[in-house]
């Protein structure tokens, strides 16, 4: 923590200075740090605040080195409000670490308990029809598949029924699933492993349809930590580079399926130097979300009190539609067109610098508390729930994910598989211990 104190006061002096390079380096480097100090050593394979670490602080490095027309300055405010974002969130994981002891320290992941593969199996096969029948019926009504529209770079913002899109993108959790199922039952049937392996197939190519790389990348990424986590054990490197460079095309593949031309994206970019456009589309799409927070903190007027934070209590019960008002607010971003942000900018949109404050304050306890009961017997299906957490804290610079009514729909998705799988009968098959 001492190395990012000083780094962060490194690179406020140095930004303040238009020393943009400078600045940048000095956050990545403080995040480099950090991650490695908290990923190394025995113990769970995928570490909540090491990915919060390295996504968080790194990705506010790299919006320091200001390579676009689109930033300025940052406000002072907005320098605080990251630094106490941070500074809370460590600090409360760690003092929660030390009340755990060693135990934390030394100990890897949990026992497994037993579940009830055969419901898994259905679980698995059911998530899939269910996603897919949701799918084909909202293709029916809008009359179009994203990946076949071409000229239209927008076309799945629109590809929405209400109610119905939540199960349509709930495919993203089966490869997670499926996982799960294969490390619990080691005498898995030929025939299951095929359905299992179409099932996971068609639901990654739901996403791909859509023409959505966030929904890919998520359950991707989603299906790899649970892997991980089930296995207890870190990721070869080779794997890990073979898994980015595969997400990598599939995302090239997916920008080009959106009728997202380069010059399109230059236009929209602003780079001051002439990057290509795998340098420029990642950077903007990490570095914007700073500045879309810094225009936040500048221009909102007045707070809104909870109902920005509360959009998934609208959202999933309908009052959204009843009282238009609930939904109602602003963006303050640099570009209409560029419209991602932090995990933060919620919380600030709500409460200020207290809301940020607050809810680091218990980010940093629910990551820490997620780690503690991974170091305790538990359901293999609580891997999944863990995983989903540590992919939302892997892209903090990205999204605020607790304001997403998806999100919430696959947390209460993953509970009822859960509970499903689990009960009074022994299941088939132990997991390792």
């Amino acid at each position: 923590m001492t190395v990012y104190l000083l780094c962060y006061a490194a690179a406020f002096l140095a930004a303040r200075a238009s020393h943009d390079l400078l600045a940048g380096a000095a956050l990545l480097f403080a995040a480099a740090v950090l991650f490695l100090g908290d990923a190394r050593g025995p113990g769970l394979p995928v570490r909540c605040r090491a990915l919060f670490s390295l996504s968080f602080v790194g990705g506010e490095g790299i919006a320091c080195l200001k390579l676009s027309n689109l930033e300025t300055p940052w406000e002072p405010l907005t320098w605080a409000v990251l630094f106490l974002a941070y500074t809370v969130f460590w600090l409360v994981f760690e003092l929660w670490r030390k009340n755990e002891g060693l135990r934390f320290l030394q100990s890897g992941a949990g026992r497994m308990s037993e579940i009830r593969t055969d419901r898994m199996f259905l679980a698995v096969v059911g998530i899939t029809a269910l996603s897919w029948v949701s799918f084909l019926i909202e293709a029916r009504i809008l009359g179009y598949v994203p990946l076949f529209l071409r000229g239209v770079p927008h076309a799945y913002s629109y590809f929405h029924v209400s109610g119905l899109h939540y199960f349509t993108v709930s495919c993203v959790l089966v490869p997670s699933f499926a996982a799960v199922l294969r490390a619990a039952d080691h005498d898995l049937s030929e025939v299951r492993r095929a359905v299992l392996f179409l099932c996971t197939a068609a639901s990654l190519l739901i996403p791909v349809l859509c023409v959505s790389r966030y929904q890919l990348i998520f359950a991707v990424v989603t299906a790899g930590f649970t892997i991980l986590l089930l296995r207890r054990s870190a990721v070869p490197l080779w794997a890990g580079a073979s898994a980015f460079l595969f997400l990598l095309v599939l995302y090239v593949i997916l920008t080009a399926a959106r009728s997202h031309s380069v010059s399109y994206l230059n236009g929209i970019f602003e780079m001051k130097r002439n990057f290509p456009i795998f340098i420029s589309q990642p950077y903007i799409y990490i570095a914007n979300n700073y500045d879309n927070l810094n225009c936040l903190i500048r221009d909102l007027p007045g707070h809104t009190f909870g109902l920005r934070m509360l959009f998934p209590l609208w959202a999933l019960t309908g009052l959204k539609f009843l009282f238009p008002q609930l939904a109602a607010f602003p963006l303050y971003v640099t570009k209409t067109e560029l419209t991602t942000v932090t995990l933060f900018y919620d919380a600030w949109y709500d409460f200020g610098t207290a809301g940020v404050v607050v809810f680091s304050a218990l980010l940093g306890a629910l990551a820490c508390f997620l780690e503690t009961e991974m170091r305790k017997r538990h359901s293999p299906v609580f891997c999944v729930f863990y995983a989903q957490i540590a992919v939302y804290l892997a892209l903090a610079f990205f999204t605020t994910w607790f304001s997403n009514p998806a999100v919430w729909f696959y947390f209460a998705e993953t509970l009822a598989v859960g509970w499903f799988v689990s009960g009074s009968r022994r299941a088939r098959k132990k997991m390792n211990s």
